[in-house]
């Protein structure tokens, strides 16, 4: 398909010779465009199609990249990616060596502030707008400097419910501070109301002639204080009537809208009356998820993240099968634990589909809580459920957790209280980079007092685990890949496991494999070239020390696999454990490096770490060329 509006565009600077007839088809053309480039890699679709005039707004109103455009999030970036010059890498996106999924600072001056969780759009656009004016000189006899530069952040409706966007919020009005904050709202329909009237309100209310009628009269009735008040309500009754913004004018904003997201002139107009306005302003644009593309308008949810699909049917690609995925895996356990036990009640923080809810949000919906973006909150409502004797599992990415570690140690692991995690997406998550990986919970979680913390190798033993930390009466987490988990026999029930047990599984000489997770299968290939013992550890806390020290008696060299941070994780538990014995084995610790991971495919990353079967082979190998010391062992 022919993009010629797109072919003229290299930079925001040429989109702002534009003329504005020409932004509508400019507008379709980049909806197309990215409608083709996503079906090729996959990744995150209807958000960005719902701010496809929004992005071409801010870039054609506002001096990017010298006036600041921060996105809350990401998912919404693609079109801002399109826009500012890396069309033709699209098709790189998620991949080992290509564009990142969320904006990114370090690939581009137009990606200001580098995203991936949500609610932090405001506060780093704050800090922005205070240090443009921190570092403008100030006028003559004193005061606050005001540059010229604009700041603007853009936060979906979602992202609202982080208490982190309120708190900045709450501070930018007490500040009044220059800066811009557009809601990008997918959440409402466009009525007939929102579309006409409130149209017409946002294009008056953003004005200069209302603006400097409001300016004038504060300063005249400034002077008579019952009288500001008295004005200052009736202004405020009269917005409310009409416009849902009295809870952001107490917060110290001038709120616009809403008006309609995809309705260009309006846009255009009402961002320049606000460019031109000082102090804290809010802009209330009303979006469509999917917008543009039917199966994505009438499914909003389900093409949130993609994969390859097919663009004329909406069809994914390659065809979905083989083993299940941990989260499905999940998920099932949940719904029969639910059916054995209606103690268990189940928390996510805006994560149904991904964490693999939406059965037992269906089959159990009083037992069901969505907390929205609101990881903290979700960890201490789990605190309060389990004070009345309820079991609460919170389904979390282990990404978001980091978010809520204050509630998880003060909350919950110092009460003691029964609650269980289960954490998806640990370790390497792949395409969506270093904002979502799963890289630090075994560390973080190892150092806290009461917790149990299991790795599963596979789906059944996944199960055992998850009835084990439900079972127990403490916390408990249960941290697992992204991914299809390894399965022969799925049983259909699920025991729980001995307490800081592990699992024998190869018994071999001189080399011991101790394994955390989901390496287990590149271990036992890499150990049949070794001759190599292989233990599943299962438990990372408590450590199962009679096992670590029945394998230091017997084998020259250790070497701890693990998906996740070699410093402060599982490999350091083994480390602990030999050190406090006075054991001065030789060990290995295998895991994620002292780095933030780019994204790839898995299988990528984990081969870049060394912890494919050829990287095990190659470290020990390694090893055995270099310590002569150690007693020689028969390497195939």
């Amino acid at each position: 398909m022919p993009y010629p509006l797109l072919e003229r565009l290299r930079t925001p600077a040429q989109l702002r010779t534009f003329d504005e007839a020409e932004l509508a088809p400019l507008a379709a053309e980049l909806r197309a465009f990215l409608i083709e480039s996503v079906s090729h890699t996959g990744g995150h679709l209807s958000a960005g199609l719902g701010a496809v005039e929004l992005a071409i707004a801010l870039h054609y109103v506002f001096n990017t990249p010298e006036d600041r455009l921060v996105w809350d999030t990401g998912h919404q970036c693609y079109p801002h990616k399109i826009l500012t010059g890396r069309r033709a890498a699209m098709g790189s996106l998620r991949q080992k060596g290509g564009l990142a999924g969320f904006p990114k600072r370090d690939e581009s001056p137009y990606d200001t502030f580098g995203v991936g969780h949500a609610g932090t759009s405001v506060s780093a656009a704050l800090g922005m707008a205070l240090a443009h004016a921190l570092k403008t000189p100030s006028p003559p006899g004193g005061g606050k400097g005001e540059g010229t530069r604009k700041t603007v952040a853009v936060l979906g409706d979602g992202a609202l419910t982080a208490g982190m966007a309120f708190e900045a919020l709450n501070h930018a009005g007490d500040l009044g501070a220059d800066m811009l904050v557009i809601l990008n709202d997918n959440d409402m329909s466009i009525s007939t109301n929102v579309g006409g009237m409130s149209n017409y309100l946002a294009r008056v209310l953003s004005g200069k002639v209302y603006s400097t009628m409001r300016e004038r009269s504060k300063k005249v009735l400034g002077v008579m204080p019952p009288v500001w008040e008295l004005a200052r309500r009736a202004e405020e009754h009269m917005k409310g009537m009409v416009i849902p913004g009295t809870l952001f004018e107490e917060l110290g904003f001038n709120y616009i809208g809403p008006i309609d997201g995809h309705d260009l002139p309006t846009l255009v107009k009402t961002l320049r009356n606000l460019r031109a306005l000082k102090g804290p302003q809010f802009l209330h644009v009303v979006t469509r998820k999917g917008k543009g593309y039917a199966p994505a308008e009438n499914d909003p949810c389900s093409y949130h993240g993609v994969a390859a699909f097919d663009p004329d049917s909406g069809a994914p690609r390659s065809k979905s099968g083989g083993a299940p995925s941990y989260t499905q895996i999940f998920g099932d356990w949940l719904c029969d634990m639910a059916a054995r036990d209606e103690r268990l009640v189940a928390i996510t923080p805006a994560m149904r589909e991904g964490s693999g809810l939406t059965r037992f949000s269906e089959h159990y919906p009083a037992r069901y809580f969505d907390v929205g973006i609101a990881e903290q909150h979700a960890v201490t409502l789990a605190a309060g459920l389990a004070c009345e004797g309820l079991k609460p599992v919170v389904a979390i990415y282990s990404t978001f957790l980091q978010r809520a570690y204050d509630q998880l140690i003060h909350d919950v692991a110092l009460q003691n209280l029964a609650v269980l995690f289960a954490i998806d997406r640990a370790g390497i998550v792949g395409p969506d980079g270093p904002t979502h990986a799963g890289s630090f919970d075994l560390g973080f979680m190892r150092s806290i007092p009461n917790m149990v913390v299991m790795a599963p190798t596979d789906a059944n033993e996944c199960r055992e685990m998850l009835t084990t930390g439900f079972m127990y009466d403490g916390p408990a987490a249960v941290r697992y890949p992204r991914g299809p988990a390894p399965c022969t026999v799925l049983q259909s029930g699920a025991n729980s496991l001995p307490l800081g047990k592990a699992r024998l599984c190869r018994e071999g000489k001189g080399v011991a494999l101790l394994v955390f997770g989901a390496l287990l299968e590149p271990a036992m290939e890499a150990a049949q070239a070794l001759n190599a013992t292989v233990v599943n550890m299962r438990f990372i806390k408590p450590l199962d020390e009679v096992m670590v020290m029945q394998l230091a008696a017997q084998h020259a060299l250790l070497v701890t696999l693990e998906d996740n941070a070699v410093q402060g994780g599982a490999g350091s538990a083994v480390n602990e454990c030999l050190a406090a014995q006075g054991l001065g084995n030789t060990i290995i610790n295998l895991g994620l490096p002292d780095a933030f991971l780019d994204q790839g495919t898995r299988a990528e990353l984990l081969a870049a770490c060394g912890l494919d079967t050829g990287g095990i082979l190659r470290t020990v190998r390694k090893h055995f060329e270099t310590q002569c010391q150690v007693a020689p062992v028969k390497v195939k």
